[in-house]
């Protein structure tokens, strides 16, 4: 395929996600050293050279450090792999690549809320859904009807007040696929043509 501008612009993104997903995971493995030493009593390296056995406390403040750092780095993850998803569809289309699959047909509430999921903007709580962005409202229902057609699933969630995340299936990734750059179907009309009133000069006419 002919590598336009938008399409390097996609690679490039990719690749920059792909480094932030590294230094994500180095500081998370950095953590699990941290408190590897620290309960075993451990010499290691805190900074400038010097190895020292981190104190519970020094440990947990530079867990934290982690923690922090890795959440920086990965905020925006999602949000930009849909994004650089749906931008390489779209050039592809333009160019007479289509899909071999064809988008599901879905309401407008359940398609907004297939793109929430998959930028990882929705989670469950107490049975209810919630997303990220406050103002925004995703019913019970519409999360079910996306489970009983296969499109989203849920897994236990270890964070404060939140029960469940709720992730994209195979299925679900590849029909939100599909369905970048397509163009929707027209609304059909619902009301009636106006009907043809007489206007005064027909009026006098007869």
């Amino acid at each position: 395929m002919y590598h336009s501008p938008v399409i390097r612009a996609v690679y490039a993104r990719i690749r920059q996600l792909a480094h932030l997903a590294t230094d994500a995971a180095d500081h998370l493995i950095d953590a699990d050293d941290i408190l590897t030493h620290a309960q075993a009593g451990l010499p290691m390296e805190l900074g400038d050279g010097f190895l020292a056995i981190p104190s519970e406390q020094d440990a947990r403040q530079e867990i934290g450090r982690r923690f922090t750092l890795v959440a920086e780095l990965t905020a925006l993850g999602a949000f930009d792999a849909v994004a650089t998803a749906e931008q390489y569809v779209a050039e592809r289309r333009h160019y007479g690549y289509l899909p071999e699959h064809h988008p599901p047909a879905l309401s407008r509430t359940q398609s907004s809320t297939l793109h929430a999921v998959a930028r990882g903007d929705v989670t469950i709580s107490d049975g209810r859904p919630y997303h990220r962005r406050e103002g925004v409202r995703i019913s019970i229902s519409t999360i079910r009807a996306l489970e009983t057609r296969g499109l989203i699933t849920r897994e236990d969630c270890q964070l404060w007040l939140v029960d469940e995340r709720v992730h994209l299936s195979p299925a679900g990734r590849r029909d939100l696929a599909a369905s970048f750059a397509h163009p929707r179907p027209p609304a059909l009309a619902t009301t009636r043509p106006a009907s043809h009133r007489p206007t005064a000069s027909t009026t006098r006419a007869r």
